[in-house]
């Protein structure tokens, strides 16, 4: 804890003392609390848990800011009578520690440190913490070390990235860490129609092979009534950047919906062969993405799979409610589906503070039944984020 107090120590007396300065120091953070009961929980997750990220963010001069953020996180198993402060010390994380650089010159900025990437909602590229419905682990979100150039006008960004992973967020097993290079380019083509293009290339000189990595682009039509939109990747791997090898993974992904004011109907379908990318967020479904086997979600039936889901959100004042249903199949559609059935409701109690509960129910087919056993699977889940 004493580390901990001198990092908060050193970053306050950087700061420049001048009174204009404290005004432009905020307090960030977020509270994430989730309790779950499922006749699927793997073997030694908790059925409950919470997490506190804190930090501060400060303007050190005219556009250059310092964000710091620390993460404490902890199963719900009991709390021993009398526990010292030092006890807790192994379990605080340094998130984030990095300095962004606006305006440089006239038209860039530049974040370096340690720092989340991506957006929460990605096929494949997310570092950072996660949001609603998961297990209830909680953990840490995994870091990049990095340096981040982005470049943004009324019809484009593109941003281009450079640094390292964390050794939670590796691709091959027992390499310690992987460099990273990406970019990501986003056109505002029409008021309704966007496009995105990307690509990453992770390398590690002593893993075979000795790069790996993934590019793909996304296309979507949002008018005021409806939206459509399609996404398609591909991986790559190879002692060479961006070589394609023999049986190279690949995914399609196409999502529709249509606004009917408080009514939203909307559909999806997933064909994917081989996992793209270790660093995607998709999961789909209460139980199928999340509680039937680790194997289901990684390099599993997800990774070889074609998905299905059709559902329906309904917001009436502060609620929203959202009926789902998924069909889990293998790729070639050899054996049967895995048939899931979800009901969630959110409060969105202010813009900072919401609260979630959900109900899902999935009988078992193909090569879950094999991996699992004839139960069907249940999940009932409960949490809270709270954001600042």
């Amino acid at each position: 804890m004493k580390k901990l107090l001198g990092l908060f120590l050193a970053f306050a007396m950087a700061l420049p003392a001048s009174a204009s300065l404290v005004d432009n120091v905020d307090a960030i953070g977020r509270i994430d609390v989730i309790g779950a009961d499922s006749n699927r929980t793997p073997v030694g997750y908790p059925t409950a848990a919470s997490r506190v990220m804190a930090g501060l963010s400060a303007d050190l001069t005219e556009d250059v800011k310092a964000n710091v953020l620390f993460t404490y996180a902890t199963p719900w198993n009991g709390a021993v009578s009398g526990t010292t402060l030092n006890s807790y010390q192994d379990n605080i994380y340094l998130s984030e520690a990095n300095v962004v650089l606006s305006n440089l010159f006239d038209c860039f900025e530049l974040t370096l440190g340690r720092q989340f990437y991506g957006d929460e909602d990605s096929m494949t590229m997310y570092i950072g913490p996660k949001s609603g419905y998961m297990l209830a682990t909680l953990m840490p979100p995994m870091s990049l070390e990095a340096a981040k150039l982005t470049y943004a006008d009324d019809f484009k960004s593109v941003t281009v990235l450079a640094g390292k992973t964390a050794e939670d967020a590796l691709v091959v097993p027992g390499v310690s860490s992987y460099d990273i290079y990406g970019a990501d380019i986003r056109l505002n083509l029409t008021d309704t129609m966007k496009a995105q293009m990307y690509g990453y290339a992770l390398k590690e000189s002593s893993a075979d092979p000795e790069y790996t990595g993934f590019y793909g682009a996304k296309l979507s039509y949002l008018p005021e009534a409806f939206g459509v939109s399609v996404e398609a990747a591909r991986g790559h791997q190879g002692n060479r950047l961006i070589k394609e090898g023999k049986d190279t993974p690949y995914f399609v992904k196409l999502d529709a919906s249509l606004n009917m004011d408080a009514f939203t109907p909307r559909a999806a379908f997933l064909y994917q062969k081989g996992l793209v990318s270790g660093f995607s967020t998709y999961a789909p479904g209460l139980l199928a993405g999340k509680y039937l086997t680790a194997e289901f979600n990684y390099g599993g039936v997800i990774a070889n799979s074609r998905i299905f889901n059709v559902g329906v959100d309904y917001n009436w004042k502060k609620m929203k409610f959202a009926l789902d249903g998924f069909a889990f199949q293998d790729r070639t559609a050899t054996s049967a589906a895995t048939l899931e059935a979800d009901l969630t409701a959110t409060y969105q109690h202010n813009e900072s503070v919401e609260m979630f509960a959900g109900i899902g129910y999935a009988k078992l087919g193909g090569d879950l039944k094999r991996i699992e056993d004839a139960q069907d699977a249940t999940v009932y889940q409960l949490g809270t984020t709270i954001r600042f």
